[in-house]
């Protein structure tokens, strides 16, 4: 006699940005029913500050999913009408609320996570960027059991992917996007299939944190090495966009790569030392840097020989000063 299918799971889903909007596509394509989506309020968006529906809320409504965005999950109220719906299980995905212990419980199964990291590295809200910037080889994504702590829960399953020397914050963003949503289908199909989900508790030995991302970040040091200029380059592509100043304007650097072989001399750290046909060379930390394509204030992004062609840079100018 045949076995009888498992019932189909109830999957509610919590998220806001691009990366949350695979993972929710993924479930749709795999049949998932899903009886809500909470998402961030709407924001305002482009010169124009007109209110624009996060890219999970247009996906979710394109499906005919209902969709919920409280500004907090703080209060009773706000909870209320949320928990009333029932859920075996809630994934979240970048939602960017934090889930009180009333919402943590509600799904039969809890809450569980995706994380574009290898837990309990880069714990966080930039484990993407922040994995650029440090130089590591490798990342990937984790699905974790929520609990109330930072990126804290057990560990349900990982994905490690290599990180290509070029890679863009961008770049990686979409990989581990689309790697996110095919480990979720698995996680949820093994749910589905045992009515359990077997987890282990995250190590104590390697926790970073990946802190938020702010402009200031982007700042380049320019005592820094070219290496480590070249990783904040790519680490900040496309935000908050690495940028420096050029006679006090600011000046966003969208390409470089390091001068292996070239020596600064005597040159101050930012110092211009070559501008033409070939890129902008700078000088950094015992090392060179060269501008391969940057962005002035209200300006298009370019070549940097094309930036130079329009904008005479006489050697000696230092970047940043």
């Amino acid at each position: 006699m045949t076995a009888p299918s498992p019932p189909a799971l109830r999957v509610g889903f919590a998220g806001t940005p691009p990366f949350a909007a695979s993972a929710l596509a993924a479930l749709v394509r795999a049949g998932y029913t899903i009886p809500l989506v909470l998402s961030r309020p709407d924001r305002p968006k482009d010169r124009g500050m007109t209110l624009a529906a996060s890219p999970v809320k247009a996906l979710a409504q394109s499906h005919a999913i209902a969709v919920m965005q409280p500004a907090s999950l703080k209060a009773e109220a706000a909870r209320a009408e949320i928990v009333a719906q029932p859920l075996d299980v809630l994934v979240v995905a970048a939602y960017g609320l934090i889930l009180p212990r009333q919402v943590l419980d509600w799904p039969r199964f809890g809450c569980i996570n995706i994380h574009a990291s290898l837990l309990p590295r880069w714990r966080g809200a930039a484990p993407i960027a922040r994995a650029i910037e440090a130089g590591d080889n490798e990342t990937g994504v984790t699905i974790m059991q929520m609990d109330e702590g930072l990126d804290t829960g057990a560990m349900i399953e990982h994905r490690a992917m290599a990180i290509d020397a070029r890679e863009t914050a961008g770049s990686l963003h979409d990989k581990l996007a689309a790697l996110g949503a095919r480990v979720l289908v698995d996680v949820l199909a093994r749910l589905s299939a045992s009515g359990a989900l077997a987890a282990v508790a995250q190590p104590q030995e390697g926790v970073t944190y990946a802190h938020k991302l702010a402009r200031e970040d982007a700042r380049i040091d320019w005592t820094r090495d070219a290496l480590a200029i070249d990783r904040a380059v790519r680490a900040f592509d496309p935000w908050p966009a690495a940028w420096t100043t050029l006679a006090g304007s600011a000046l966003k650097v969208w390409q470089a790569h390091a001068l292996l072989d070239a020596s600064p001399g005597d040159a101050p750290p930012g110092s211009v030392l070559r501008a033409g046909a070939q890129g902008i060379d700078v000088a950094c930390g015992n090392s060179v840097i060269r501008l391969d394509e940057v962005q002035a204030s209200n300006a298009r992004r370019m070549p940097a020989a094309a930036f130079v062609a329009g904008r005479a840079i006489a050697p000696h100018t230092v970047l940043g000063a």
